[in-house]
């Protein structure tokens, strides 16, 4: 097998690839000029409500067990409802 057999096989692959996958426009938002993701900005108000959350559970004084584990889970949480719920 030549080379260019073996290229043209590995492009054939690529392109197979590329337009089973075809990217569309991915959700951003405008700010002051620059473009954000969507997944971005559902990350900074799922972290900002986890924080609220948090401030909740402690002046109610109800214990969180693992909090290293239960506040990450919490802002995925939050932040993967956050998405579906604005774009599906």
């Amino acid at each position: 097998m030549s080379s260019r057999q073996g290229f043209r096989r590995i492009s054939g692959c690529g392109l197979a690839l590329g337009s089973l996958t075809s990217c569309s426009r991915a959700p951003s938002f405008d700010i002051l000029g620059s473009f954000f993701p969507a997944w971005l900005m559902c990350l900074a108000v799922g972290v900002l409500l986890t924080a609220a959350a948090r401030w909740i559970l402690l002046r109610v004084n109800i214990p969180i067990a693992p909090p290293i584990l239960i506040y990450p889970s919490m802002t995925a949480l939050v932040t993967f409802v956050l998405w579906f719920a604005f774009f599906r």
